[in-house]
């Protein structure tokens, strides 16, 4: 069997989800959160390890609420657990932390954070993001099968499914050509309108493809992304970016090695209906999204008791 991972991004501070840690506000009927459904779908593809990114301060929070839960889940379905830490301090030799900076560095190191633990295909995910069962397997599939010398994929979510009824919200806007990713441009405060969507007034087509940082990647790419970080920071370092707020982000840099025609990334379509948590008026829509999928039996109320070997 090939080996797999699922890496899940949850150290994010979550700015704009007021009253508490987003990650861990509970959803299903015992206490689920989101990463729960990830996970599960995951396995259920045929992913065999989970690696869990967070940052220390919510580590004893996380293993609280869900961690004994997710780690009895994966022993009794034969997958490996590993954890790994995203910190604003853990920098290439040479570069030291910014004064004043406190803002997170983003998709790209928090990646970073867990290379030493990643030696096999993987596919990205954010943590309060629900993305739907198929894309799991299709994204699986990919990550099995025969593919060229770096070339990756990218599920892509209509933007139709991936809109907030309580806020804008920022995604990656894809140019595709043969089935390939020719682009994507970090759209931020898109917002549902009642003719489709628009960011600052400018209309953005609901069929547009979105990247929701669903990403897979083979191992040779965590040494693509260390490179790059180096790069970022050396550009902070000479004064291009900014020193407190400049992030590096996978959309952007995988943007930029398409540019540069060093990678190609397969863009998989679904038609998945994403919904996560932005906003804290956005928890009560999803807790009724969980309750329907598991009324319609795409879920058992007690989640894991279809995943045992």
């Amino acid at each position: 069997m090939v080996k797999t991972s699922l890496v899940i991004m949850a150290a994010g501070i979550g700015s704009r989800f007021k009253g508490g840690i987003k990650q861990l506000t509970p959803m299903g009927p015992n206490g689920e959160i989101v990463i729960d459904y990830s996970i599960h779908d995951a396995i259920k593809a045929g992913f065999n390890k989970i690696v869990i990114i967070l940052r220390k301060e919510i580590e004893a929070d996380f293993r609280e609420v869900i961690g004994t839960r997710i780690e009895k889940a994966c022993e009794n379905a034969g997958v490996e657990v590993k954890y790994a830490f995203q910190s604003l301090e853990d920098l290439p030799d040479g570069f030291a932390l910014p004064s004043g900076r406190t803002k997170p560095w983003g998709t790209g190191q928090a990646v970073l954070a867990a290379a030493e633990i990643i030696n096999e295909p993987f596919l990205v995910i954010n943590a309060d993001d629900y993305y739907g069962r198929n894309c799991f397997k299709l994204m699986h599939e990919f990550l099995v099968n025969d593919k060229a010398e770096k070339e990756y994929a990218m599920a892509g979510f209509f933007l139709a499914n991936t809109l907030s009824d309580n806020g804008g919200v920022t995604r990656g806007i894809c140019s595709v050509k043969n089935g390939y990713l020719t682009d994507v441009v970090e759209t931020h405060n898109i917002i549902k309108t009642a003719t489709g969507a628009e960011s600052d007034g400018r209309n953005i087509p609901v069929e547009s493809i979105a990247s929701m940082n669903m990403w897979a990647f083979t191992p040779d790419f965590l040494a693509i992304l260390k490179k790059g970080f180096t790069e970022f920071l050396a550009d902070i370092k000479a004064g291009k970016k900014d020193a407190l707020k400049g992030e590096y982000l996978i959309p952007v840099f995988v943007g930029e090695l398409l540019e540069k025609g060093e990678i190609s990334v397969k863009v998989i379509p679904t038609d998945d209906k994403w919904f996560g948590m932005t906003y804290k008026e956005d928890v009560p829509v999803v807790k009724k999204s969980f309750s329907d999928l598991i009324a319609s039996g795409v879920y058992h109320a007690n989640l894991y008791e279809d995943l045992d070997k």
